[in-house]
């Protein structure tokens, strides 16, 4: 599933090109997604202009002209795909077609169909039931170690879950938990209510570290995931734990020690992290 610096990512590749420009066609191919899409979506985004492109944890938001917001979740596999017009005919997992004014042609494709779309007012956006319980956005200036030591003073949880838990942080997924807590030098089997004082300043400020990397990187390409342009994203070559049992981390001697990076499974999900560096 694409994580916060992919959907990044194809906010700022597609901002390029739909930001102030206006629909002239939206092409409805089927009735659902992971959920039914909204009555009359074509009609009521057909001759809108677009205002702004933002991003909320994983979510797309685009911001038109009459107040309306465009809420996106791109699932598993959901991709945005651009293309100039003329494009080629749709395939089969082309479900949502949005074509501009400026000849530019932006397909919500999705394989197994567990997106989501909706359109909502701008003014009832924080209320939405996808967004009404996420979490503070880690990259504000206003998420700090206070703050997320906050956040966990009464988790009993592992950290690694609570941290995957969106109302903690939002838009964290299983790759950048595991790249933070490796950078900040914490076990994912730690209770998470131990995590305050240093422990959380080091844990914010590496969890920023990651996701800004990542996201100048272009995001991280795993399976479907592709950037608004078709470029792959290439963070996954500068991954210090993930995916790498049984190797020694960056410098470190786990790998002739102890037998190298780990993996446990919590939570059902791979955990990769180094039992020397991570307390």
């Amino acid at each position: 599933m694409p994580e916060l610096p992919e959907v990044e990512t194809i906010r700022r590749g597609l901002e390029v090109k739909l930001a102030g420009k206006r629909l002239t066609r939206v092409i409805q191919r089927r009735p659902d997604l992971r959920f039914p899409l909204p009555e009359g979506l074509s009609r009521r985004l057909t001759g809108r202009r677009i205002d702004a492109l933002r991003r909320r944890a994983k979510y797309l938001l685009i911001d038109l002209d009459d107040g309306m917001t465009v809420i996106i979740h791109l699932g598993m596999s959901g991709r945005m795909v651009v293309q100039a017009l003329p494009a080629p005919a749709p395939g089969p997992h082309d479900h949502i077609i949005f074509e501009t004014e400026d000849g530019w042609r932006v397909t919500f494709n999705d394989a197994r169909r567990f997106g989501m779309l909706d359109l909502v007012s701008g003014n009832a956006l924080a209320d939405h039931a996808w967004l009404t319980k996420l979490g503070p956005e880690p990259l504000d200036d206003g998420f700090t170690g206070e703050v997320l030591g906050e956040a966990l003073a009464h988790r009993v949880t592992p950290l690694k879950a609570a941290l995957l838990d969106q109302r903690t942080v939002a838009g964290l997924g299983n790759i950048y938990v595991c790249e933070a807590l490796f950078h900040a030098g914490l076990s994912p089997r730690r209770t998470a209510c131990t995590v305050v004082g240093s422990r959380a300043h080091r844990l914010a400020g590496a969890i920023k570290q990651v996701l800004n990397e990542a996201i100048a990187a272009g995001g991280s390409s795993l399976r479907d995931y592709v950037q608004a342009d078709g470029e792959l994203g290439y963070f996954q070559h500068a991954w210090a734990v993930y995916g790498r049992e049984g190797l020694a981390c960056p410098g470190c001697h786990c790998g002739l020690d102890g037998g190298g990076i780990r993996r446990l499974t919590q939570s059902g999900r791979s955990t990769f992290y180094c039992p020397t560096r991570q307390r």
